[in-house]
């Protein structure tokens, strides 16, 4: 479904609504993806779920980075080739879903009905709250910086005349590193717990929201470039293990439910930050953008200290 949407915006004359409504709907089934993913994870692993998640979540990484590649090897090609590309890999992989991916040893059989307190009745456990809340914080921060990568290097190259850093590649390498972060979360979790794991990686994020400004500053491309990637690393990493604190403190009939709670409200509030940040690229200079992105990871690590 999500590829048909992408495909659309090819076919036919569009109005600006048009686009904005084929958009809207390849984002519901973009996010329908990601709580689904995370609970197949959950009917393979019990005692290694972080690990997995961190695989599954790092995915995520890989395949929102990878338009980015696409268009730095089509440069100067029709712009339509991207959203072709991107469709065929799309519909391959809901291929590969349906014939390569069976259920679970610890597969539970869904509800037969849809309870409709689950929404509220999942906040009801405090250390579900304390997850939720510390991702939602995660959240603000994530797709925010996501967005603005492209940003962060134009900027760049405007502020050092004599740098031209291709911006499409390295926003691929950039949020593609997200990857790493991830496995490497997935394995420390192993040994520290998923909670400690993510407090930490909380902190390197309120870190790198705060000198955000210096590092424009920089005036090697290549420290410049490894700085962003360490970022790129950070701001996912936290992700899967917050799906494991959530998925962890509900009942195996109620993981789907609470996985795709979360992420609703998660996904809700990258709207705020992103349009947030929209908004005060046009009053500001644009190095001190990311300065309140670090509101979202300070909160996350407040509420995940009340656990």
């Amino acid at each position: 479904m999500g590829a048909c949407f992408n495909l659309g915006i090819i076919v036919g004359d569009h109005t600006m609504w048009s686009l904005i409504l084929l958009r809207f709907l390849l984002g519901i089934t973009l996010a329908g993806i990601y709580p689904i993913a995370m609970k197949i994870a959950t009917d393979y692993y019990k005692k290694d779920l972080g690990k997995s998640l961190g695989f599954i979540v790092g995915a995520l990484a890989l395949g929102t980075s990878f338009p980015h590649l696409i268009k730095s090897f089509t440069d100067g090609l029709p712009w339509k080739l991207v959203l072709l590309s991107t469709s065929a890999i799309a519909i391959t992989g809901g291929l590969l879903m349906v014939l390569l991916v069976p259920k679970g040893p610890f597969y539970s059989v869904p509800g037969k009905k849809v309870n409709q307190t689950s929404f509220v009745t999942v906040f009801n456990n405090k250390s579900f709250r304390s997850a939720a809340f510390g991702y939602f914080g995660h959240m603000w921060e994530l797709y925010a910086f996501w967005a603005f990568v492209p940003i962060m290097l134009s900027t760049y190259n405007t502020i050092h005349e004599d740098v031209e850093i291709n911006v499409a590649l390295y926003s691929f390498i950039i949020i593609a590193f997200g990857w790493i972060g991830c496995v490497i979360s997935g394995y420390g979790s192993m040994i520290v717990g998923a909670k400690k794991t993510a407090s930490f990686i909380l902190v390197l994020s309120i870190i790198m929201c705060l000198l955000s400004p210096l590092v424009f500053y920089i005036t090697s491309p290549i420290l410049f470039i490894s700085v962003l990637v360490f970022w790129g690393m950070v701001v996912l990493a936290d992700s899967p293990m917050f799906s494991t604190m959530v998925s962890n403190n509900v009942k195996p009939e109620a993981k789907g439910t609470a996985l795709t709670i979360v992420t609703c409200i998660g996904f809700s509030i990258t709207i705020l930050s992103i349009q947030l940040l929209t908004y005060l690229n046009t009053i500001m200079d644009t190095k001190y953008l990311f300065l309140f992105l670090v509101i979202g990871p300070l909160i996350g690590l407040i509420f995940l200290k009340k656990s």
